[in-house]
């Protein structure tokens, strides 16, 4: 049983150790900011993400601004029981006398911890991280009802990535020639190194321990399916594959699986722990969506980089892939009334993305390195046909160098370069 005693040193070292990050490592603002205005005695505010992302840094960043307890579970010293909870709460009481803030980092390891929360919730500022989506959310629904509020960290976008760099973007950069050169270099950086910070100074060898400790402690050790060995090939091949469309029955012939409902279920495992993503192909008819095949993504271009997918040699999926991480953040942290689908009509014609809010579609999105004379119909054309269908009269090509507007049939097709549409002000 653990003593008051050794949760102060486990408390007070974790606590160290994050002023020492702050005090040797640049920390930004990140642009998930929406959370300030919810963080308030009666509510409790989870932050989830994909590990490793900074949800840790950010909890610590809102609660600093007052006195705070701050407690990382992780720390193995801190195994417990739901009922030894209240010890936690003496020894940040010992610590620092009354907080105003509780800052809980991946609390859901406690069993029973969601009944703690509910208890001290009315009294205190409650912030909470976490790298599981469905625990989270299926324990919060019982005990917490209406009174949680869930936010989304992701990966560092473009314009957090450059941040972090030192690197501050006047809107005159853009034209400027020598300004975009440095920028597409480092856009290509960003596309191979993706947005986890600690990538930033760690390189591949982070990234493998880190798709190792999602596969291996968020999806193995919670779930314990029967077969992990074929998850963990399922895992790395998602992730090696960014931008595909595949149906499950062709998941489970690849992995030699008596089921679709196994890698229905495993799938969920991996998106739970947001290290995959889906989108489902549009249709007006519910049917009609759940049976077409999905298009599955990677959370972070440069986590496929290490695990086996090669940037340099498809540079066209891995863009793909940037856009839809992209457009996921900027509904996650600015229009949340989105709905995100790709496109396929009967003569195989595709567009990547769509954006739809309520009943009308808003956006069209296609993502290709260049358009040229031989893929030129593929592209183009496969967005006029979705333009013509949804009643648009705009459509959206990001490339990665091309930028003008040509106007075809009434209806204008706008080209950007990917690296200059990520640094786009996206609060609309």
């Amino acid at each position: 049983m653990i003593t008051v005693e050794e949760i102060k040193s486990a408390v007070r070292d974790r606590e160290e150790a994050m002023d020492r990050l702050f005090s040797t490592e640049r920390i930004i603002t990140r642009e998930q900011s929406k959370i300030e205005k919810y963080v308030y005695p009666g509510i409790a505010n989870i932050i989830t993400g994909v590990r490793r992302c900074g949800k840790s840094v950010l909890a610590f960043q809102l609660a600093k601004r007052e006195n705070f307890g701050y407690v990382n579970f992780e720390d193995e010293r801190l195994s417990m029981s739901g009922q030894e909870l209240n010890k936690v709460l003496e020894a940040i009481y010992s610590l620092k006398g009354e907080v105003e803030v509780l800052v809980f980092d991946e609390i859901q390891n406690i069993p029973g911890w969601e009944k703690f929360v509910t208890r001290i919730l009315p009294a205190k500022k409650v912030l909470i991280t976490g790298s599981n989506a469905r625990l989270m959310s299926r324990e919060l629904a019982t005990y917490l009802t209406g009174r949680h509020i869930d936010f989304t960290l992701f990966p560092f976008s473009f314009r957090e990535f450059l941040k972090y760099r030192g690197i501050e973007i006047r809107k005159e950069d853009l034209y400027s020639t020598r300004s975009a050169a440095k920028l597409k270099d480092l856009f290509m950086n960003y596309l191979e190194t993706g947005g986890f910070p600690e990538a930033m100074r760690l390189g591949r060898l982070f990234l493998l321990e880190n798709f190792r400790d999602i596969v291996e402690r968020d999806v193995i050790q919670r779930y314990r399916p029967k077969y992990s060995s074929k998850l963990k090939e399922l895992a790395k091949y998602l992730v090696s594959n960014p931008s595909c469309e595949m149906t499950y029955s062709k998941l489970k012939n690849i992995f030699s699986l008596g089921s679709v409902n196994t890698i229905a279920a495993w799938i969920s495992y991996l998106e739970n722990s947001y290290l995959v993503f889906k989108l489902e192909r549009f249709s007006p008819k519910l049917k009609e969506a759940m049976l077409a095949p999905k298009k599955f993504f990677s959370i972070d271009t440069g986590l496929s980089n290490a695990v086996g997918f090669r940037v340099t040699e498809n540079v066209g999926r891995a863009m793909e892939n940037l856009v839809a991480v992209e457009l996921l953040r900027r509904r996650s942290y600015w229009n949340e009334s989105w709905e995100i689908f790709y496109w396929k009509d009967y003569r195989q014609r595709e567009v990547d993305f769509i954006i739809k809010e309520g009943a009308k579609v808003r956006k069209l999105i296609q993502v290709c390195r260049e358009v040229n004379v031989e893929n030129r119909e593929r592209e183009v054309g496969a967005l006029l046909a979705a333009m013509k269908e949804f009643g648009l009269k705009e459509g959206l090509i990001l490339t990665f160098d091309q930028e003008s507007e040509e106007r075809i049939d009434n209806k204008i097709v706008r080209y950007i370069p990917l690296w200059k549409w990520l640094l786009e002000v996206v609060e609309d």
